[in-house]
């Protein structure tokens, strides 16, 4: 299971006001805390104008790279601020996103295929987000058509079925399962990811439903998810899904984690 972590996103208040303020040391804290906990990328997120947005982005990258070598995740629809930002990353980055909306296909993919980078693409396009498993399909197969024409190995491409709050529609879960289903029967070499949190957003006690959703779409083709890393229990209930799924060859990376403390262990 690969992980983007999640924090470093300025629609957050605490960071917007980190970015504005140029703090380094409150960006650099969550950079470092992330890749500790076992980040594959950590997603950068300015969240400001887009007149501003390539000059918080680039502060952003240099901040985290000075303190960690994790691969970042670039996650903004500006294509101004991705050719900024893709020329002061390190290491090739994670492209967060394409679509099937005609202008992210004309204006972002091509800085995609141009650097080699791996790219997130969600199920939506110009009319907005499809609310049943069919139509997005049929987005994912448009957008598909488009990363193939471009050059782009379909083990680059990461499809987020879009993961919508199950507050106002209680079948969300099922249709983003059933949608990455049916796009790994065709793409079997496609990866899948989401934005986890979204599922619970507006009702109580959301770790609770973030885990139940984790471990459903795991079953259903997941390998790939933006959380929150420095979730204790979240990180636990995905080591003991991966195990019961069969991922976790002689159970060792669930029982390495239960030696160094993950799991909060029960009394006798």
């Amino acid at each position: 299971m690969q992980i983007i972590g999640e924090k470093i996103n300025g629609t957050r208040k605490r960071v917007g006001q980190a970015i504005l303020d140029r703090d380094v040391n409150y960006i650099q804290n969550l950079a470092r805390r992330q890749a500790e906990a076992g980040s594959t990328w950590l997603d950068v997120n300015a969240g400001t104008q887009p007149s501003r947005e390539p000059d918080d982005l680039v502060w952003l990258i240099d901040t985290v790279q000075a303190v960690t070598e994790t691969p970042l995740s670039l996650d903004s629809a500006n294509p101004a601020a991705l050719a900024a930002a893709i020329k002061a990353v390190n290491k090739t980055p994670l492209i967060n996103s394409i679509s099937g909306e005609s202008k992210r296909l004309t204006e972002v993919l091509p800085l995609v295929a141009e650097h080699g980078c791996p790219v997130i693409a969600l199920a939506m396009d110009d009319r907005g987000i499809p609310e049943d498993s069919a139509t997005r399909v049929e987005v994912i197969h448009k957008v598909l058509a488009a990363t193939r024409a471009a050059g782009i190995p379909d083990t680059r491409v990461y499809v987020d079925a879009l993961a919508m709050t199950i507050s106002t529609n209680t079948q969300s879960a099922l249709i983003f399962c059933d949608t990455i289903r049916t796009i790994h029967a065709a793409y079997p070499e496609v990866h899948f990811t989401v934005g986890l949190s979204n599922i619970s957003f507006g009702l109580p006690a959301r770790s609770y439903i973030n885990r139940a959703f984790l471990t459903l779409a795991l079953a259903a083709g997941l390998d790939c998810a933006i959380l929150d890393p420095l979730d204790q229990e979240l990180r636990a209930a995905l080591l003991a899904a991966e195990l019961v799924l069969g991922r976790d060859n002689y159970c060792l990376k669930y029982v390495r984690a239960y030696r160094a403390g993950v799991f909060n262990k029960p009394e006798s």
